[in-house]
């Protein structure tokens, strides 16, 4: 997996590094990452708890490459064994990074912001990204409110910007650059992400499933990847809908199973898009009580 690691002859030394994404559930780091590697391969709804691995994006730009590390929304409630895998799984990343983009919504900054504050590591680049810059109605609040920021952190640089607009994160990776150290790069150059596409799958069909069933699924479900085949141009995938009560699998399945199908088709093409391939896309939904709170059952569906 090793890249080409010398630079060209009299060009600049090739920079790499591990750059942490992180920030209470919602603030749009999912957006981010997919912004910033050119190409979605980080799920996104409004539910709290999306992204619920430890994600990894890759752009590469001249000399350097950037190593994201989408983690997920760090959780101040509900103490369930999934909240707790979630929750390490975000100090896990931060030990380990070269710099650290700490995201909040611009001009707020509440409790479980702070909570997430509380876990920057010492001897870090901290980077204060100011997400959702566009939904502010009064810009210039931003200022005082910037201000108001620096009284509570060190941070190594103020960001204000919005993830949708293509010259923010052009500015953010030029900001960013600097800090990675100066190293062989860890991938090649045209990578994306070190996730396999049996993983991008399974995510891809949770994001429909979060979309399409809105605030009425609780949290607690899941998808598991029964069989995922290659023939050729095709990929056979066979996956399952796992939720808590036999009423949230009526949910999913919908009047007529017309919601599961939709999941299914929506799934189905952007999966077709993704892998550039064509795509068998099988769906069943199964009830496991408790899975969420279950450590055994957690690990058995890929929650480290």
């Amino acid at each position: 997996m090793n890249a080409e690691t010398h630079p060209p002859e009299g060009g600049p030394p090739r920079r790499c590094g591990l750059v942490a994404i992180v920030g209470r559930p919602n603030v749009g780091k999912s957006t981010l990452l997919n912004a910033l590697v050119g190409q979605k391969i980080s799920i996104t709804s409004r539910k709290a708890q999306t992204t619920r691995h430890r994600i990894t994006g890759i752009r590469t730009v001249g000399a350097a490459q950037f190593v994201f590390v989408d983690t997920p929304g760090f959780q101040t409630r509900h103490g369930t064994a999934l909240n707790r895998t979630l929750n390490r799984t975000v100090l896990g990343s931060l030990s380990d990074v070269d710099v650290v983009l700490f995201v909040v919504e611009a001009g707020r900054f509440g409790p479980d912001d702070e909570k997430v504050l509380a876990l920057m590591p010492g001897g870090k680049p901290v980077l204060l990204v100011a997400n959702k810059l566009d939904a502010l109605t009064r810009r210039q609040d931003v200022l005082p409110w910037l201000k108001s920021m620096q009284e509570r952190h060190a941070f190594a640089e103020y960001v204000p910007m919005a993830a949708r607009r293509a010259g923010d994160i052009e500015r953010l990776l030029a900001i960013v650059e600097p800090y990675l150290p100066e190293q062989p790069w860890f991938h090649e150059e045209d990578a994306l992400t070190d996730r396999s596409e049996r993983f991008l799958a399974s995510e891809l069909i949770r994001e429909k499933l979060f979309r399409l069933t809105g605030d009425e699924l609780p949290y607690s479900s899941t998808v598991v990847i029964d069989r995922f085949e290659e023939e050729g141009s095709l990929r056979r995938i066979a996956a399952t809908i796992v939720v808590e009560r036999d009423a949230h699998k009526g949910m999913v399945i919908g009047a007529q199973g017309e919601r599961l199908k939709r999941i299914g088709s929506e799934a189905r093409q952007e999966l077709q898009t993704l892998l550039d391939a064509r795509v068998h896309l099988e769906l069943w939904v199964k009830v496991r009580s408790g899975w969420a709170d279950d450590d055994q059952h957690l690990r058995s569906y890929g929650y480290e």
